[in-house]
């Protein structure tokens, strides 16, 4: 049984803010907060829309602002929507422990995946993330099939 972190629904929150303010920007609506307990190591928010770059996912941007880790053994990776394949094989590969998602209703990710590969998953099923992600993929469908590869 996973266990919740006293910590877990402020992060996940900011992952939704981070979510939000790429929405904002135009940009698919995913952000992702990576932390080492309650200590926020780097945040970011899928930026392929504003800086027209194929791999810039939200986690992808949390890992990088998060720069270089000795080890990512005691991090949780908080994402407002469940990862894609790169990013759920970026979580594997830096062999992040843990990670809550925020919602997987509008996109299934690869939790299986990530579940198989030895990764705790949480699934928040957050009503602003579903609310958020379910409007931009209804008003922007084809920017979202594009994210998706569709």
């Amino acid at each position: 049984m996973i266990q919740e972190q006293t910590h877990d629904a402020e992060l996940l929150t900011r992952a939704f803010e981070l979510a939000r303010k790429s929405y904002d920007e135009g940009g698919c609506p995913i952000g992702s907060v990576l932390a080492r307990g309650p200590e926020i190591l780097g945040e970011g928010h899928n930026q392929r829309v504003q800086n027209g770059d194929p791999i810039a996912h939200g986690e992808m941007d949390a890992l990088r602002n998060a720069g270089r880790q000795a080890s990512y053994a005691d991090t949780t990776l908080y994402t407002s929507l469940s990862p894609c394949m790169m990013c759920a094989g970026t979580i594997v590969q830096f062999k992040i422990p843990r990670v809550v998602i925020g919602e997987n209703v509008n996109f299934g990710g690869n939790e299986d995946f990530l579940r198989t590969h030895g990764v705790e998953v949480e699934i928040a099923n957050d009503a602003r993330c579903v609310e958020l992600m379910g409007r931009f993929i209804a008003d922007r469908p084809a920017l979202w099939n594009e994210d998706i590869a569709e």
